[in-house]
């Protein structure tokens, strides 16, 4: 197992030291050693990361603004001499706090914790994408709705609307976000602060919209990327 990782610190020595610490570090392999976090951003928007090491008081954007300005997190070690950000650092569901300076022993015991965080993830993951199903509350009933008959999902203030292959919409007392978390990353993804669709209903895109008989589906502007990866993976023409 291997957990792709970049470290982040303005201040070269202690981005060596975190280098050297995580190559001597088995299931630790380095992406990227990122001198601001501004040059992160753009390595992960690159690259899987499943790790950051950060630190935090860095000129420009600081280490937890930066985690803060995630949407999707990677698991995160924060890498500082400043004691006082701890409460906030887990307030960010941060894995581990090391303390500069931190010797090998302290960071092998942090890198380790992100080891079983990882190892759980893939396997909630794993059992997500393994489901058929969801159950839905709609109009005071709960019904059971085959994930392969969801076109697309429509996300409308509070409530989701849920558009079927066939039959009638249901709408749900539920957020988009929470929608999107539940359902399986490998059928299902979000192209749209509005919308989630069933990548495996996909049959025309045509000037960033699917198309769905007469509906018009948007791909929205931070989207794209990973969408274009999508269809760049599937696409032979």
């Amino acid at each position: 197992m291997q957990i792709n990782c970049i470290a982040i610190d303005d201040d070269p020595s202690a981005l060596t030291i975190i280098e050297a610490y995580i190559k001597s570090t088995p299931f630790l392999n380095l992406v990227a050693t990122c001198s601001d976090a501004y040059i992160a951003i753009e390595v992960l928007d690159n690259n899987k990361i499943d790790l950051i090491f950060t630190d935090i008081d860095m000129p420009g954007l600081n280490g937890m603004d930066f985690v803060k300005s995630l949407q999707k997190k990677p698991l995160v070690i924060f890498t500082t001499s400043h004691t006082e950000f701890a409460v906030e650092g887990f307030k960010v569901e941060a894995t581990d706090y090391l303390v500069k300076p931190f010797d090998y022993g302290e960071f092998l015991n942090a890198a380790s914790k992100a080891k079983n965080q990882f190892k759980e993830k893939q396997g909630a993951e794993q059992d997500k994408n393994a489901k058929d199903h969801i159950f839905i509350k709609s109009e005071y009933k709960v019904l059971k709705v085959k994930l392969d008959n969801i076109k697309y999902i429509q996300g409308m203030h509070e409530y989701v609307k849920i558009h079927l292959t066939d039959g009638k919409p249901i709408m749900t007392l539920l957020s988009l976000k929470k929608m999107e978390k539940e359902l399986p990353g490998n059928k299902f993804m979000r192209i749209h602060r509005s919308y989630i669709v069933n990548l495996e209903h996909i049959s025309t895109i045509e000037r960033n919209r699917i198309i769905y008989g007469e509906e018009r589906i948007p791909v929205g502007e931070q989207y794209k990327k990973k969408f274009q990866e999508f269809i760049d993976k599937e696409f032979i023409g």
